[in-house]
């Protein structure tokens, strides 16, 4: 069992940066692979950025590359989210996901076993 708590979202400019946090409990967290997806109202939850169970691997969204970063911490059970360069299309709630280290899934949201409640982020123009 994992349970996950997101932090850091907020409301930025055009062009600013925000960094999320994702804060898990569970001592098999290193097993895990993590992602990072969102949601705008009236769209479906896609993916933003994942990360294999040993950090070593990441995945991005196309829209995104260049732009964030994901990283995780096994010893503090973190993993984390960079946004540079924010535009206004990246307004969405932001959720923390674990799931089994398969990397071929690793972008498909119901192939996630865990995930957190959610942070706000809103770039406005």
């Amino acid at each position: 069992q994992v349970q996950l708590v997101e932090s850091g979202g907020g409301l930025v400019q055009a062009g600013g940066s925000l960094s999320l946090s994702c804060a898990a409990s569970g001592r098999t967290f290193s097993a895990y692979r993590m992602g990072w997806f969102r949601q705008a109202p009236g769209k479906e939850r896609e993916f933003v950025a994942g990360v294999t169970s040993n950090g070593l691997n990441t995945y991005y969204k196309d829209t995104v590359k260049g732009r964030f970063t994901i990283s995780r911490d096994n010893v503090k059970n973190t993993v984390d989210l960079q946004m540079n360069s924010l535009k206004p299309e990246d307004t969405a709630v932001y959720y923390c996901a674990a799931g089994p280290n398969i990397i071929a899934t690793i972008r498909i949201p119901r192939t996630y076993d865990y995930w957190g409640q959610g942070t706000q982020v809103t770039v406005s123009s």
